[in-house]
């Protein structure tokens, strides 16, 4: 079942004030970025924030649980996604424990000899 696009959007608004969260469509469902970094993902419109030991500490005793099958473990965030001030710190801590991305690779251009 694909994700609400209003669901998305309420969750990166409870978040706001974590710095500037944008969001990706993909395969139905949704990435949640802080700057260039994945910090959480949207799915069945549950939210799942990335496991860090900061996040473990802000949210105590949440539930780790994968977001689709095959997946490592997220947070998932039930009722916490009412408190906005937790959300936001709780996305903060994320992001500031998430590795930045591997820059892509160029690829050749066909023809290419380089």
């Amino acid at each position: 079942m694909a994700s609400d696009l209003a669901f998305v959007e309420f969750a990166c608004d409870q978040a706001r004030d974590a710095g500037r969260l944008s969001f990706k469509k993909m395969f139905g469902e949704y990435a949640i970025y802080l700057g260039n970094k994945v910090v959480a993902l949207v799915c069945d419109n549950r939210l799942f924030l990335k496991p860090t030991r900061a996040g473990r500490a802000l949210l105590g005793n949440v539930a780790p649980s994968p977001p689709y099958p095959g997946a490592k473990p997220y947070f998932l965030i039930g009722e916490e996604i009412e408190d906005r001030e937790l959300m936001s710190a709780a996305f903060k801590a994320a992001g500031d424990e998430v590795a930045e991305p591997k820059p892509k690779k160029k690829t050749k251009k066909r023809g290419d000899r380089r």
